[in-house]
């Protein structure tokens, strides 16, 4: 495993390579890009709100069920290119000190992968946000948020100049005056591109997000408003990929699979012909 080199500088960085993945990257040659947003839980499954109680102790102690939990999140991931993960943990006691965004980019044989961290409790818990990736990117860069510590985006940038498509992932506050300003900020972020999409926990629903928050001068598209929360039984769209008009939609869906205690969230996407996959680079 090694690092690709760029130049460094504040929240610009380098993902992680898996080097023997290099070679099995198979991406469409047919414009698409499939997309998953997917709030893990650290690998906790929870069934019901009690479960929030009963097992609290597993966010700080390791448990025997979570790596089963997190081959079954591994499981999904072989059919998607672009995958944004909240909730992860970077390798603390609680997960037996396993890097989850790591683990997962093994798992589904992501070549490019990134862990940012977010809030650091040592050996107790490393709260993180993961990015894995089947195409290099040209750019990334970790942005913590605005508002209490502990929340962050990570962009992505696929191509150069006016054609680049430009990924932002994310996990946003619960409260509604720190969300806007995290919003104000990450509309900063992605003013200058033509192609966006953004996606992860934003912890609103659609309606908001478009219609009263920072981002709604930009036109973006919600193709889905189907509940995401709780997994069990849902009852709040808190799970977006979000969608600037220039990409076409092909599909979308919530996947029916209740691990954490939110469902994972899937767009699959025709990219402009100038961003064709087969003009991205994939191979280092």
């Amino acid at each position: 495993m090694r690092r690709w080199k760029t130049e460094r500088c504040v929240g610009l960085h380098d993902p992680q390579v898996n080097e023997h993945h290099l070679q099995t990257s198979s991406l469409p040659q047919d414009g698409r890009l499939r997309l998953l947003s997917f709030n893990i839980q650290v690998g906790i499954s929870t069934e019901r709100y009690r479960h929030y109680l009963t097992r609290s102790w597993q966010h700080l102690l390791p448990t025997t069920g979570r790596a089963g939990n997190l081959q079954k999140i591994g499981d999904l991931l072989g059919d998607f290119d672009l995958v944004a993960l909240q909730e992860a943990d970077g390798g603390s006691l609680r997960s037996g000190f396993v890097n989850q965004v790591e683990y997962l980019a093994q798992l589904g044989a992501f070549p490019y992968w990134y862990q940012q961290l977010n809030r650091n409790l040592g050996r107790f818990a490393q709260h993180s946000n993961g990015v894995l990736s089947r195409l290099k990117p040209q750019l990334l860069e970790d942005h913590p948020l605005p508002g209490p510590s502990g929340r962050g985006a990570i962009l992505v940038r696929f191509g150069e100049g006016d054609d680049a498509l430009v990924v932002v992932m994310m996990h946003l506050a619960l409260g509604s005056r720190t969300r806007a300003r995290q919003l104000a900020y990450i509309r900063e972020l992605i003013g200058g591109y033509r192609h966006q999409v953004l996606m992860g926990d934003m912890n609103t629903h659609a309606s908001d997000l478009l219609e009263h928050s920072p981002l709604r001068d930009l036109g973006l598209i919600a193709p889905q408003a189907q509940a995401t929360f709780p997994s069990w039984r849902p009852q709040r769209c808190l799970d977006h990929i979000l969608l600037s008009p220039s990409l076409t939609l092909e599909r979308f869906e919530v996947l029916a699979q209740p691990i954490s205690d939110h469902l994972p969230v899937a767009v699959e996407i025709r990219l402009p012909d100038a961003l064709a996959m087969d003009t991205l680079p994939v191979l280092s």
